[in-house]
């Protein structure tokens, strides 16, 4: 048989453990709460940095995201461009207007024309230009690089519909000088000091100078729809039905009053008009009566 000691002993020493069996259990509590904690702050952090993404994603697709004109390509040399020496070669056969129309149509894969205004105002504009390129007798490639130097700037006038000159001719001069100055692989010594000032002052007179009606045409229409709203202010009330006759009858009377005034100004500055008109009238009769001598001063004295 156990004494008090041995028993008094086993007792302590379980009471012991129980007690560090009770503390095991409540850090694997706190650790598994932890756990779920951290992953729920996860996936949290997770679903929040989404839709932080998914917003900014909305703003930058929204209608304030193409408030401001995209940025213009880097000037480059564009022989060859569009045109090539085959596209030359056709276009250098035709004899007249109308062949070099349609074999233009056909090389810019131009739809119809005649039923197309787009299309009809872009054929003008690349004829012009190769009419006057034959008259100003530029090579093939010299021709072949002046439309596709227009047709980049056409491009980058109708890339937005808010006003873009200024950048349009600084890209429009850099791409000119591309093909003006030995430095290759930058730019090429394609046309002369003359070709260059001549085709400047073409594509100044006949592209810039209907450069709103480009842009009108070939770009959508912008509206603004402004709202305001007054911080502060109480909302307006409507007015009920049985003040609404004497808001009329109020508003009847401030207009006959106003009109009033109106008609007596209106007649005030009638007389006035009329008191100067007199004035200068008989000023200039004054003036147009011939010049006479008081009486006594033209007269010789006789002895």
């Amino acid at each position: 048989m156990l004494n008090r000691k041995t028993s008094h002993f086993l007792g302590m020493r379980v009471q012991s453990e129980l007690e560090h069996l009770s503390e095991l259990r409540r850090e694997a509590g706190k650790d598994r709460s932890s756990v779920h904690g951290s992953a729920a702050r996860t996936r949290a952090s997770v679903r929040t940095q989404w839709t932080t993404a998914a917003a900014a994603t909305k703003a930058d697709e929204g209608p304030g995201a193409n408030l401001f004109p995209p940025p213009l390509p880097r000037p480059r040399i564009c022989m060859w461009k569009y045109l090539d020496v085959h596209s030359m070669h056709q276009l250098e056969k035709t004899t007249n207007a109308e062949e070099m129309r349609e074999v233009l149509a056909e090389l810019l894969e131009l739809g119809c024309p005649e039923q197309s205004l787009r299309d009809a105002i872009t054929l003008d504009l690349f004829c012009h230009a190769l009419i006057f390129c034959r008259q100003q007798g530029f090579s093939l490639e010299q021709t072949s690089a002046a439309c596709a130097l227009l047709q980049d700037l056409h491009k980058a006038c109708i890339a937005t519909p808010l006003g873009n000159v200024e950048e349009c001719y600084r890209y429009f001069t850099s791409v000119l000088f591309c093909h003006g100055v030995r430095r290759p692989p930058f730019s090429i010594d394609l046309f002369k000091e003359q070709q260059l000032l001549a085709l400047e002052d073409y594509v100044v007179n006949t592209y810039f100078r209907h450069f709103k009606l480009y842009k009108y045409v070939f770009t959508p229409q912008v509206r603004l729809d402004l709202s305001l709203t007054y911080m502060g202010l109480q909302p307006p009330k409507l007015w009920p039905e049985s003040e609404t006759g004497h808001v009329h009858v109020l508003r009847a009377y401030i207009k006959t009053q106003v009109n009033k005034e109106l008609e007596q100004l209106q007649g005030l500055v009638e007389e006035r008009l009329k008191a100067s008109e007199e004035r200068l009238s008989s000023k200039l009769t004054a003036l147009e009566r011939p010049f006479q001598l008081p009486p006594g001063k033209g007269k010789s004295k006789t002895k």
